[in-house]
């Protein structure tokens, strides 16, 4: 416990967030100079009690936010955008359904909460653009200060943006954890986010989320692609209607700085707070202020990350689920669970894996052992399609399509792969949630313009209904989806309206996933696209031209892996055993080996493994998964009350270990039943030894 625990401190300060009559959408404060970092206004926005908006949920209130009637904002309003920005956000990132346990295990209402009777949470919400490095690069920061922050127990979580999703990313999260608790919380996009540039157009988005010409946006885009006006006229007449995106287009790896936006992030919400307080209590600092790193994905990674090179005294904790994190590998320890083969070959890289998967899944989803996979929705024939195409490409060696399949789900589980993910990677396959990731992170770390069409995908929106002559086709996105992009997006395409294209299908341009692979005219998921993505990656086969690219990638990993080294700031690190997007032993638990090795007898790491836990809680809502899966969500949430408790009153930390979960199943009357706690056994301070994970230094030892 560090010394500046909040243990014991009495409120001595009244709050001045409450006192404002109205929302100010665009208040300056009366403090200090806005810090140098800042690109543009800060906009410093009420909302204080009867005003009817709010820092959680946007002015809905916890019942709405469980409604699935979706929220249809007005685009020119920046207000209406931010709550069905805040709806969209919230309800992607928990399973907001009656059984799944929101309202009852988590959720605005559920204890300990400073929210109102209909779960809002009043306070001052500071927003701004921050300049990150290189030309042009605006990174999003934002705090939300509730009237509950009491400035004599001063604490403030981190909220990065979940996946690559705008600032309200993480509003489900960490941050409803840290304005429920009365702390501060500092969010960024991580210099990913919506920012959409409609080359057709010249249209970007704004700060707030409206949408201009990129010409009137100048400096204050969210991101307008580094190209010229006569290269996008060219690109335009070659591929009309297309879109850079900022994750994937911006020429840069935003991922090499998420650490240090975080950190940015940081020293934002203090300037924030003593803006907030200024002359009225003692200027809060490092010293006096909590700091909880958080949040889940590429948010956890971000913050665990951060706590890396923070300077010493402003991170107090870590708590994260899920994190992609990419851990540098060490080949000094193996993990192995159970009486399970060793794992020497851990700590793969997200894209070396993912890239992988996206290769063989289409076909190994026809694999008899997941024919009750729920939501294995592959159409057949495309299946079978990549089957044989993997076949003609040498990839796959099986006689028939039965073992084919079988052969390929073998490849991927070979790869240090959890089986207990199988029965879940088919629903991901069809949302295109693999194929999504990989195209945007090879643009990414490739350094890649919007002008290359790296492996002949670009982003553009298509034509969706089945009955139109131009079904799976390029058509210009409406303006209304394009207006409230801000809201709607999640900042990997699909999404928004925009898909993912392979221009180089047969016959033309079409929809990646229902494409025909130039190479053989099958629709078989585009597997010659795909091809190229495995080989910037592999550095074998590659295309004509692309060995730049290839070398670029290597780069850009480089930069984003984790060295483990927390210097014994206390934390915890959750991660759901069936997750088929970030894999355990490439991420989770090759980090936790990874810093008890570098720390050695410093690290205050914690470990929890979640059986029948996956990574994105909002499927848990779905038919078949919430019979089999329980919400990640409580035990995040969960590993932060007990982080809490052990910063403020010492209470002693979890020890690392396996959480075996109860699924909910099917009743009788064949009714999945509301999820219960007696489906969630806690995480505990001295666990079975039966639970407990275990590192001996040459060992990563799991239970099964």
């Amino acid at each position: 416990m560090r010394d500046k625990s909040l243990a014991g401190l009495s409120v001595t300060f009244l709050l001045l967030a409450g006192a404002a009559a109205a929302a100010e959408p665009a208040l300056q404060g009366p403090g200090a100079a806005k810090p140098r970092f800042v690109v543009g206004e800060v906009v410093i926005t009420a909302y204080p009690p009867g005003g009817g908006d709010d820092l959680l949920t946007g002015g809905l209130g916890a019942a709405r936010l469980a409604d699935p009637t979706p929220v249809v904002p007005d685009p020119v309003s920046p207000a209406s955008l931010r709550t069905a920005a805040i709806y969209n956000n919230y309800r992607a990132l928990v399973d907001t359904s009656p059984g799944g346990g929101y309202g009852r295990l988590y959720g605005p209402l559920v204890p300990p909460t400073t929210a109102d009777a209909d779960g809002k949470i009043y306070g001052v919400e500071y927003l701004a653009f921050a300049r990150g490095r290189g030309r042009g690069q605006n990174i999003t920061l934002m705090v939300q200060i509730p009237d509950a922050f009491d400035p004599a127990r001063g604490c403030i979580v981190t909220g990065p943006s979940s996946g690559s999703r705008g600032i309200y990313g993480a509003i489900a999260t960490s941050g409803e954890w840290g304005l429920k608790h009365g702390c501060a919380v500092a969010y960024t996009d991580k210099g990913t986010g919506t920012g959409a540039h409609n080359l057709e157009r010249n249209t970007v988005g704004l700060l707030q989320g409206g949408r201009v010409d990129a010409e009137a946006a100048g400096p204050l885009s969210s991101f307008t692609a580094a190209i010229g006006d006569r290269q996008r006229a060219a690109f335009n007449a070659a591929n009309p209607d297309r879109w850079a995106w900022k994750h994937a287009h911006s020429g840069r790896n935003p991922e090499a700085d998420w650490d240090e936006h975080v950190i940015r992030s940081l020293e934002f919400a203090l300037w924030a707070l003593n803006d907030r307080f200024a002359g009225s209590v003692p200027k809060l600092t490092w010293a006096n202020t909590l700091v909880i790193a958080s949040s889940v994905s590429n948010g956890g990674a971000a913050s665990l990350r951060a706590a890396e090179i923070a300077p010493r005294g402003m991170i107090d904790a870590v708590v994260v689920s899920e994190p992609n994190v990419n851990p540098t590998y060490d080949r000094r320890f193996v993990i192995r669970q159970g009486e399970g083969e060793p794992l020497r070959r851990h700590s793969r890289p997200l894209y070396d894996y993912l890239t992988m998967i996206d290769l063989y899944q289409g076909c190994a989803n026809l694999a008899p052992a997941n024919a009750t996979a729920p939501l294995n929705l592959t159409l057949p024939i495309l299946g079978q399609n990549r089957c044989t195409a993997l076949v003609t490409a040498g990839l796959l060696t099986a006689g028939d399509l039965t073992a084919q399949a079988t052969q390929a789900q073998a490849i991927i589980n070979a790869y240090g792969i959890l089986a207990e993910q199988n029965v879940v990677a088919p629903a991901y396959w069809g949302a295109y949630v693999a194929q999504a990731v990989a195209v945007t992170y090879a643009n990414a770390y490739a350094r890649a313009s919007v002008l290359d069409n790296l492996c002949g995908f670009s982003f553009a929106a298509t034509d969706n209904v089945a009955t139109s002559p131009t079904f799976n086709q390029i058509v210009a996105l409406p303006a209304a989806s394009e207006a409230i992009l801000f809201a709607a997006a999640n900042g990997i395409p699909p999404t928004g309206g925009i898909s993912v294209v392979n221009n180089r299908s047969r016959g033309g341009p079409l929809r990646d996933q229902f494409s025909l692979s130039p190479s053989s005219g099958l629709a078989d998921q585009n597997l010659d696209g795909h091809r190229c993505l495995r080989a910037l990656a592999t550095g074998k086969l590659l295309p004509n031209g692309r060995r730049q690219s290839h070398r670029r990638i290597q780069d850009s990993i480089e930069q984003i892996l984790a060295n483990g080294r927390l210097g014994g700031v206390p934390a915890i690190v959750v991660h759901g055993r069936s997750d088929a997007l970030i894999a355990p032993n490439h991420t989770s638990r090759a980090y936790y080996g990874l810093s008890r090795l570098r720390d050695g007898n410093r690290s205050r790491l914690s470990y929890i493994e979640v059986t029948n836990g996956q990574h994105l809680d909002g499927f848990n809502a779905l038919p078949g998964f919430d019979e089999r899966f329980v919400p990640l969500h409580h035990y995040f949430v969960q590993a932060l009350d007990r982080m809490y408790a052990y910063l403020t009153t010492g209470e002693p930390l979890p020890a690392s270990q396996v959480v075996h979960t109860v699924p909910r199943g099917r009743g009788g009357d064949g009714i999945v039943p509301p999820i219960e706690v007696a489906n969630l056994p806690p995480m505990l301070t001295a666990p079975a030894a039966a639970d407990r994970i275990r590192f001996d230094g040459r060992t990563l030892s799991v239970p099964d």
